[in-house]
């Protein structure tokens, strides 16, 4: 496409605004936007200032496809302004505008900057529009990033809360624990001192610095700076609580600081289950109790209390039965050719005392009657039965009748009598002048026989029914040979009878030691071999059940 180029030379005022009115007509006529067009007829204005002062400016113009200026001066410009229509061939000049051409320009120019501001006025309202936009999402935002920070603060709070709870149910779940764990220990115990021994071993560091145990029996004082507390624990049966600021503990009183200030808190309960048996005394294990602890510990001390009544309880019970089952038991009858020991000891631990026992009796016709014997059951019932069997077994004896019968009757009467109780027996009877022995038995281990040479065997013959089992039954008579130094022994099955082994065990083990250990220099001490042959049976000194022996000799 071909090109028209001028140059038109500015030397004044007029001759810029000659130049600047043609080219704002050649824009408009070329279609050129009010608004490029305004800005490129702005910067032209701006630099024919020179031309304005009467300088003398030189400006190409070239005419295309757009319009391409070039400004010579003392600063040199060039720009090309896109036009959307075709531009006149040739170029008209500015020395042909007419004043109503430059008029025209003027009032073109005022059009022009009216559009202008009139897009000014609408971007500025847009801009006021968009502004007004950013600040309520600005308000959307704060009050969004408000909900979040009041949202995260509540789930803070919420999660706090929660490990709180946990905190607390696994400290109330170790509490109850050791509560449980603890009690079972107390329990376990039925000896008084004992049960007061675990107590420090339970509590000391974790729950307690220190813990002293004061009995209101005991003749010891409690320590002086804890003797108010103590006292007043006992007196009053409430638990207290001494420290030089209250503790507000539940269940406990707090004493005033005038009767007892010391260092660490105390805390003072009391122990027993009907009545007050001692005072319980903590020191805390830091600067003060904690009240879930605190629930615990009077828990701890009331159980403690329990289990303390019943160790008094089962010693005071032990103690009676086994008064009341050594007073039931029988001298020895002192009999020509006839030696006689006897041995009894009560269980080591448990109720089980009562029900064992043994006898030794002349009958009417000048014979012995050798009589052991064991009542199930323990305690005092079982003593009061056995001393009842023992009355009405020398009762029937009296009467005349042989072991067997004797046995017949018991059975009789036990069932009748005491129905829910049963026992076992063994009678044995020596006659002078007879060689031998007669027995029968009822349920009760066998007895061993021992010949003068060491030789040791078990009376195996098949025994009869427990006394008192409700079935009707005739016992039978016994007839063994006894030489001369044979040594018959009767016993109870506390003797041989072990929870680690079965009573054939401990039977074997008694006719090992019945043979090895009585000599002859024993059975002529015939308690000392009752000693010898316990030795051996009892290495652990430990026994659940009462024990009787009853060993007969005949003489040389």
């Amino acid at each position: 496409m071909t090109t028209t180029s001028d140059t038109w030379t500015l030397t004044g005022p007029v001759d810029a605004a000659r130049a600047r009115a043609l080219l704002a007509r050649l824009t408009a006529d070329a279609g050129v936007p009010a608004r490029d067009r305004a800005r490129f007829l702005a910067v032209l204005t701006a630099l024919l200032r020179p031309s304005r002062e009467g300088r003398r400016q030189r400006l190409t113009v070239t005419a295309g496809e757009d319009l391409h200026l070039a400004l010579d001066g003392a600063e040199p410009w060039r720009h090309t302004l896109a036009c959307p229509s075709p531009l006149p061939r040739p170029l008209p000049r500015p020395d042909g505008l007419a004043e109503a051409d430059l008029a025209e320009a003027l009032l073109g120019a005022g059009e022009d900057t009216a559009v202008v501001l009139a897009g000014l006025d609408e971007a500025e309202e847009l801009v006021r529009f968009h502004r007004e936009e950013l600040h309520q999402t600005n308000q959307g935002v704060l009050a969004l990033h408000a909900e979040l920070e009041a949202a995260a603060l509540a789930q803070r709070e919420l999660l706090d809360a929660e490990r709180a709870a946990r905190a607390e149910a696994e400290n109330a779940r170790r509490l109850l624990t050791f509560l449980a764990d603890a009690s079972a220990s107390l329990n376990a115990s039925l000896d008084h001192e004992d049960i007061l021994r675990r107590l420090p071993k339970l509590l000391v560091p974790e729950y307690a610095r220190h813990v002293d145990v004061w009995l209101v029996d005991d003749e010891r004082t409690p320590p002086a700076e804890r003797a108010a507390a103590a006292v007043t624990a006992a007196r009053t049966g409430r638990p207290q609580h001494a420290a030089p600021r209250p503790g507000g503990l539940p269940g406990v009183d707090d004493l005033p600081a005038s009767v007892l200030s010391p260092d660490r808190p105390l805390l003072c309960l009391p122990l027993g289950a009907r009545t007050v048996q001692g005072v319980l005394t903590l020191s805390a294990p830091g600067e003060r109790f904690a009240p879930d602890t605190a629930v615990m510990l009077l828990e701890l001390a009331r159980r403690a209390g329990i289990a303390l009544d019943n160790a008094r309880q089962y010693e005071q019970h032990r103690d009676v039965a086994e008064a009341l089952q050594r007073a039931q038991l029988t001298e020895l009858p002192d009999t020509p050719g006839l030696a006689l020991a006897a041995r009894y000891l009560p269980a080591t631990h448990g109720l089980n005392i009562g029900g064992d026992w043994y006898d030794a009796f002349p009958g009417p016709d000048g014979s012995v009657l050798a009589v052991i014997g064991d009542v199930t059951g323990h305690g005092l019932r079982a003593a009061v039965i056995m001393g009842q069997l023992r009355t009405a077994l020398r009762a029937y004896a009296v009467e005349g009748n042989g072991p067997a019968r004797i046995l017949t009757l018991l059975h009789r009467m036990l069932r009748h009598q005491q129905p829910e109780l049963y026992a076992t027996c063994a009678i044995a009877r020596f006659t002078p002048g007879e060689p031998g022995v007669v027995w029968a038995a009822a349920g009760h281990p066998p007895a061993l026989v021992r010949g003068p040479g060491g030789e040791v065997r078990v009376l195996d013959a098949k025994p009869g029914i427990m006394l008192g089992v409700p079935v009707p039954h005739e016992y039978e008579e016994h007839h063994e040979e006894l030489p001369a130094g044979a040594t018959l022994a009767l016993y109870t099955d506390g003797l041989v009878e072990r929870r680690s082994a079965g009573i054939d065990a401990g039977i074997e083990r008694l006719a090992d030691a019945l043979g090895t250990l009585l000599g002859a220099a024993e059975l002529e001490q015939l308690d000392a071999a009752a000693d010898a042959l316990l030795r051996p049976m009892l290495r652990d000194s430990e026994h659940d059940d009462d024990i009787c022996l009853l060993l007969c000799r005949t003489a040389a």
